[in-house]
């Protein structure tokens, strides 16, 4: 008897979504920084242990939108809500209920939604305190579960597990039992490189920036060799992204290539390019251009 379970990962940015993800699945396939908003889409990670299929979402961060793309992100984390078994929704220990936490709650009531609260960062807290945020969100809302964790080194993930097990369904596995993402390889490269230039760069530059891959050649058994163009909103931002003497893109250059050679397990010859495209983060027409379209998503 196989089982499946679909969960979505859903909470403000910076909360630790990506980090659990990875951490649950053991392999990484969300790109990590200590910058927010460093999802930007939906990605699906998948493990197969023992009997049961499990499926996670990760989402962007729930937040308020400043431009076009923080838009789209919302309406992308929204979305993946909507056909899961639970919902995993991630604060931080200490965290308190504003808006955004509000809408979330009343967005769970209206859909009738089965939610685990994950108390993540307990490694940073005291036992004070997590008993504190547990009590301050189950006074708003009946969760299926409270499971404290702490993403960063695996406390408490077994206990998740076991949580979730219990919205697992009958029936056969949906993916193959040796596939972990269903991300094509072109936006693996393409986020890695994006997650090196965040924890390069400093200030909002990165957020500014997106990363196209224009070539992808699988040609010898031995070497990929990726071409690929980064994009920046301001002519001011290029060379700030280069570096004097071509030493930050070297940088990012050299961290994405040894990234993408353990996840590829192939050598990798990795060519970076630096272009402007002014303010596309404003516009419907700017962030399609970068594969970011409405039309992707449900609402």
């Amino acid at each position: 008897m196989t089982k499946n379970l679909f969960a979505a990962l859903i909470g403000r940015p910076n909360v630790g979504k990506s980090t659990l993800m990875n951490t649950a699945l053991g392999n990484k396939i969300s790109i990590v920084s200590n910058k927010p908003q460093t999802t930007r889409n939906r990605i699906t990670g998948i493990m197969t242990k023992n009997d049961t299929q499990y499926v996670f979402i990760d989402t962007p961060g729930i937040h308020k939108p400043q431009n076009k793309l923080g838009s789209f992100m919302v309406r992308a984390a929204n979305s993946a809500m909507a056909d899961v078994d639970v919902v995993m929704w991630l604060v931080e220990c200490g965290d308190k209920i504003g808006g955004v936490e509000s809408s979330l709650i009343k967005k769970f009531n209206d859909d009738a939604l089965p939610v685990i609260l994950v108390i993540n960062k307990t490694d940073k807290s005291d036992a004070v305190e997590i008993g504190d945020t547990i009590l301050r969100f189950s006074a708003e809302h009946e969760f299926a579960a409270v499971v404290p964790i702490s993403a960063k080194n695996g406390d408490g993930i077994d206990g998740l597990f076991a949580e979730l097990d219990k919205f697992a369904s009958e029936g056969d596995f949906i993916f193959p039992t040796d596939m972990f993402t269903d991300q094509p390889e072109r936006v693996i490269a393409s986020e890695i490189i994006r997650e090196k230039i965040l924890q390069t760069l400093n200030e909002e530059i990165p957020h500014g920036t997106a990363v196209v891959i224009e070539d992808f050649d699988e040609s010898s058994p031995t070497m990929i060799r990726i071409r690929a163009e980064i994009f920046c909103e301001r002519a001011s931002h290029k060379p700030i992204i280069i570096g004097k003497g071509g030493a930050k893109l070297k940088l990012i250059g050299t961290r994405a290539r040894e990234d993408m050679e353990r996840f590829f397990g192939v050598k990798v010859f990795l060519d970076l390019w630096v272009k402007v495209k002014e303010n596309w983060r404003e516009t419907e027409a700017g962030i399609s251009t970068f594969g970011f379209k409405k039309d992707d998503i449900d609402v």
